[in-house]
């Protein structure tokens, strides 16, 4: 496959040449999109004309406004800083998100007939599967994909051991999946099942520094405190410049929304108004 690089393009950012020379064909694919020179992840803004430009559209997994694990893990966390103003992470490229509703029946059979009764059990949502790629371009964007395979480690875990009193013992938080408007998925309320970080081999890594993390600990005192040493308070990573992130979540809901549950406004829409979060 050729591609047709203007060569002022080439003379401007050397970053178009991998190693050994050779052209970094995802470099040059993103920059002929208008997206390899100064892009940040974080400023980018999936819209449609015609639409209200205001509205974020992307794909993104949230933690809810008054979810007590957003001023824990968020505030004052160096490594998640990049993640602060979304409240969680987003895919930068639009995704595959496959999604599954079932009605289950029980099926009661009948002596001397053909066909059995089917008695209506219950209905589920099934897991929701999003997979998309992660393009990183600079030492900024490499914070961001750190940050975002960090913060999707901790959504998966407990607070366990020597976790704050206030929430030992806390499940995984519950958090918010939106992404294409109000009626496809608007703060549907989902529990993360699994996901998984695809790092490529033949592909450039980026590397980045983190100030003030905990790789400037070199122990602790008697107090169970770590001990910084300010000579030593960079940590320093290497992102991909491009990955696949997949992740598998279940919608969970509450039981007094269960009990509220309406058909009517569920299908005009007016009950993810009503109750602040998605129906799906």
């Amino acid at each position: 496959m050729a591609f047709n690089i203007p060569k002022n393009l080439i003379k401007k950012d050397s970053s178009f040449l991998g190693a050994g020379g050779f052209i970094n064909k995802t470099w040059a694919r993103l920059t002929g999109a208008g997206l390899g020179d100064n892009s940040r992840i974080q400023s980018a803004k999936a819209k449609w004309s015609g639409r209200a430009g205001a509205q974020d559209w992307r794909v993104r997994l949230t933690l809810p406004p008054q979810s007590p694990f957003k001023t824990m893990l968020l505030d004052d966390n160096e490594l998640l800083a990049p993640l602060q103003k979304s409240n969680g992470v987003f895919w930068p490229v639009t995704p595959a998100v496959i999604v599954q509703n079932s009605a289950n029946y029980n099926a009661l059979a009948q002596t001397h007939s053909n066909y059995p009764f089917q008695a209506y059990q219950n209905s589920q949502v099934d897991t929701i599967s999003i997979v998309g790629e992660f393009p990183v371009q600079n030492s900024d964007d490499a914070k961001h994909w750190i940050a975002t395979v960090k913060f999707l480690r901790t959504m998966s875990k407990m607070a366990f051991g020597k976790s704050n009193d206030s929430y030992k013992g806390s499940p995984p938080p519950i958090m918010h999946l939106s992404g294409y408007g109000d009626h496809v998925y608007d703060k549907v309320p989902v529990v993360i099942n699994q996901f998984s970080v695809e790092l490529r081999p033949g592909i450039d890594y980026i590397s980045t520094n983190q100030t003030k993390g905990f790789g400037g600990a070199v122990g602790v005192d008697k107090f169970d405190n770590y001990v910084i040493d300010e000579n030593k308070i960079e940590d320093s990573s290497w992102a991909p410049t491009i990955s696949t992130i997949s992740c598998m979540v279940t919608p969970v809901y509450s039981r007094d929304t269960v009990k509220n549950f309406s058909l009517k406004k569920f299908a005009d829409g007016s009950l993810d108004k009503e109750r602040g979060i998605g129906l799906v």
